[in-house]
């Protein structure tokens, strides 16, 4: 049984600092893509393209019924992963064999949406493959990509981003604050001297200064921190001192496309040794990464690399976290909040710097690599420890997160001589994050390239093997999934290795399940179950040999003996605080007593495992539910009702393709409810119900189906929403963002004590008991 928890949120960036409005460019934004089907932002680094693409984006997202998505694409090196980047941003679940590409256009066929391609420069290929793909194969889908490159299709349609204009220091400045290159300056110089604002005393200075840096928004952001120590006057001093020195005295004025380096090279030098040693190995992570990120891939711990740098000596954790400090201070790091927490990024242009400077020092790149990709696999491997257990929403939440760096790290294992098998390794570790947080395809990608550089008969191989097979959910990957599956068993007895043997075994009946051969799987699962746990074998796993011994009894008749399995699972996972086994185990006892045509109950269970499964974003499972409510409905007498939950069961299944997914016996609730509905509701009011579903959305129709009156636990109905303080309401729409306590905190500017209180609030005043009823709330509420 496959799955998927919380993705990382697809939309628009966050903004971690004010933006000056650049209106004009905002507005050639709009009509453009107003007219044009690709829109490409060119310009230097550090001009703003990103953040004037997020704030087009916001500008017209209402003209996208099916969203804005934001794919980030500086942190990928593999051309291979920009389809499933764009995929994971579109929150598609896609399991067949067909090229990645080719399923990415066909699920987005009929959608009306934009798709933001960020920072392309260096995938300039597969992202045109990519853009040209969704342009000729559907209608709705816009591109507006950012590059500093044109993409070369001839759809495309060019938008230059120019730095930021800046008035003449010697003429009339009254209206300083309307220009946006010294309201940037006064913005950020504010932000480390409070009360700074422009005068007529400094801002000649100001103009000076910031026509001196081109008016690019980056080198500004990167001045204006100095003010912290030295004034208006005296930094334009120093800057000139610093141009004349570049230029070897030349009078001329530094090309545009030096001014930035100029800027960041400064930046460089006034940073402390440490910090530039810490900056530099800091460039080796993509995307944002935690202080225990930082500490783990920039503390030597033994190494001697950071007593090249004159006065730093060894670089010790204790020592990251001063610099870190230091580089946030200097705007080299942006502080923004993410799951556990706060989290930092590098931009762009300043992790290419720092790895640039990185590469100046022999081995130290390499050395800094491993140590990422250590700490990932140390850091995968407490997670699948951890895994069956009640924190599995913040575990998938933190590798959503750090997903850039997964990729970064195995990237590098299965590129640099003599890492395969720790690539391997990782792989097979994530085995979890591939299968229940809906990621497939991209372990596919991942287990594909690792095997084939690793044939050795090791454990790590016996492993990928069976992980690989897993992972296939189509009926045209089945065959090899047996293959490998039964590979993998055979070369974990030769090692010994009973662990990954049952590992494998639970596999094998995943793939007879799939492809309808009950009998098979029945006795297959019995024969394991009465083995017991084998010593080493992942709870999750021993979990679903359980779970699938019922799932073959209740699809052969046998209800009574599926709900004895499900009692002992449930045991299990209650022990243990466990939701996502759990939540497919109250799916079987459903099924069971809708066997028994004990609809109520029946319908209580569906409803307890659809909760479950909003709460750890199970997307196959939520839609497998749906059907079967839908018939549980239907059965029951309430078939337009049924007809609702078919049209939003069909949404959720837009995502992940239901044609290539699954199984004739686990689609066979979705064929019996549909068909019932039809025949009782009449095709004109079956269409209009089946439409207010679809309409709904995944949170919108889970909320309607958890409002199933014949639930004695879901009876009473939310209160108003005008029971809600407006802050109230603020925090609730915060919640439905998946923020955390201390993320909301942090947004809000309130110390997260008040959040928790506000939290509990709402619960109470909503009745509901769950983070996850609120998401519901609110998108119902929309």
């Amino acid at each position: 049984m496959g799955g998927s928890a919380p993705r990382r949120d697809a939309h628009l960036p966050v903004e971690t600092t004010s933006f000056v409005d650049r209106r004009e460019e905002q507005s050639e934004g709009r009509q453009l893509l107003a007219k044009a089907r690709l829109v490409t932002l060119t310009g230097p680094g550090g001009v703003g393209k990103t953040r004037l693409a997020g704030r087009i984006a916001a500008r017209v997202a209402r003209a996208f019924p099916d969203g804005v998505r934001h794919v980030h694409l500086a942190g990928l090196h593999d051309p291979a992963l920009v389809p499933l980047a764009a995929a994971d941003a579109l929150g598609l679940h896609d399991h067949s064999t067909q090229p990645a590409l080719d399923a990415l256009v066909e699920q987005v066929r009929d959608r009306r949406l934009l798709l933001v391609l960020d920072n392309c420069e260096h995938l300039l290929p597969a992202c045109a493959e990519l853009a040209a793909a969704l342009l000729r194969g559907t209608t709705g889908v816009r591109v507006l990509a950012t590059s500093r490159h044109r993409l070369g299709l001839t759809e495309e349609h060019l938008m230059e981003v120019r730095p930021l204009p800046v008035p003449d220091p010697d003429g009339d400045l009254s209206a300083a604050e309307t220009h946006p290159a010294l309201a940037l300056f006064a913005d950020r110089a504010a932000a480390v001297v409070p009360g700074f604002r422009l005068t007529p005393g400094n801002r000649a200075a100001v103009a000076r200064l910031c026509r001196r840096l081109d008016g690019l928004p980056l080198a500004i952001e990167l001045a204006a921190v100095r003010m912290r120590v030295l004034g208006i006057d005296q930094l334009l001093v120093r800057l000139d001192d610093r141009y004349r020195l570049l230029s070897c005295g030349s009078p001329a004025v530094l090309p545009r496309h030096q001014t930035l380096g100029a800027a960041v090279d400064w930046s460089h030098e006034l940073c402390t040794g440490r910090e530039q040693l810490v900056w530099a190995r800091l460039s080796v992570l993509a995307g944002s990464f935690d202080l225990e990120t930082a500490e783990a891939v920039c503390a030597d711990d033994g190494e001697t690399g950071g007593e090249a740098v004159a006065g730093t000596g060894a670089v010790r954790s204790y020592d990251v976290l001063e610099a870190v400090a230091g580089l946030v201070d200097k705007s080299v790091l942006c502080r923004e909040s993410g799951p556990g927490g706060v989290r930092y990024r590098l931009l762009d242009t300043l992790r290419h710097y720092g790895l640039g400077k990185l590469r100046a020092r022999p081995g130290d790149e390499a050395a800094a690599r491993r140590r990422q990709r250590d700490w990932t696999q140390h850091r995968a491997a407490a997670c699948e420890r951890a895994w069956f257990g009640p924190d599995q929403r913040e575990i998938v939440a933190r590798l959503r997160a750090d997903q850039d760096n997964l990729r970064a790290a195995l990237d590098h294992s299965l590129s640099a001589p003599g890492e395969a098998l720790a690539g391997l390794r990782l792989a097979g570790t994530l085995w979890f994050y591939w299968h229940a947080c809906g990621a497939p395809r991209e372990g596919r990608h991942w287990l594909d390239r690792a095997l084939d550089a690793n044939p050795e008969p090791t454990r790590e191989r016996a492993r990928a093997l069976w992980v690989s097979a897993l992972l296939a959910g189509s009926p045209e990957d089945l065959t090899r999934g047996l293959h490998r599956a039964q590979e993998a068993r055979a070369l974990a007895h030769r090692l010994g290795d009973e662990a990954e043997a049952a590992h494998a075994d639970y596999v094998i009946g995943v793939v007879q399940l799939f492809a309808d051969d009950l009998h098979t799987a029945l006795t297959h699962y019995e024969s394991t179950v009465a083995r017991g746990r084998v010593p080493g074998q992942h709870l999750s796993l021993h979990g679903l040999d359980l779970v699938e011994l019922a799932c073959a009894r209740a699809f052969l008749g046998e209800s009574d003996r599926a709900v004895a399995v499900c009692e002992d699972a449930l045991r299990l996972c209650e022990a243990h605080g466990e939701e996502w086994v759990r939540s497919y185990v109250l799916r079987i006892l459903a099924l069971a007593h809708s066997a028994r045509s004990d609809w109520p109950r029946a319908a209580s269970y569906a409803c307890r495992a659809l909760r479950l499964k909003l709460d750890v974003h199970d997307v196959i499972g939520i839609g497998l539910t749906l059907d079967l409510l839908a018939l549980i409905t239907a059965k029951g007498g309430d078939t337009e009702r049924a007809a609702v939950l078919l049209g939003g069961a069909d949404r959720v299944w837009s995502d992940i393709d239901r044609d290539r997914w699954g199984s004739t016996a686990l689609n066979s609730a979705r064929r019996d409810g549909e068909k019932r509905v039809r025949e009782e509701v009449g095709e004109r009011a079956y269409d209009e119900a089946y439409g207010r579903g679809g309409g709904l959305g995944l949170a919108g129709i889970v909320a309607y189906a958890l409002r199933d009156p014949r639930e004695p636990a879901l009876r009473r109905e939310p209160d108003p929403p005008q029971r809600l303080t407006r802050r109230e309401r603020e925090v609730a729409e915060l919640v439905a963002e998946g923020l955390a306590n201390q993320q909301i905190a942090d947004r809000l500017v309130i110390a997260r004590r008040t959040a928790e209180g506000h939290v509990e609030r709402i619960l109470g005043k909503l009745g509901f008991s769950n983070r996850s009823q609120i998401a519901a709330w609110v998108t119902a509420q929309r």
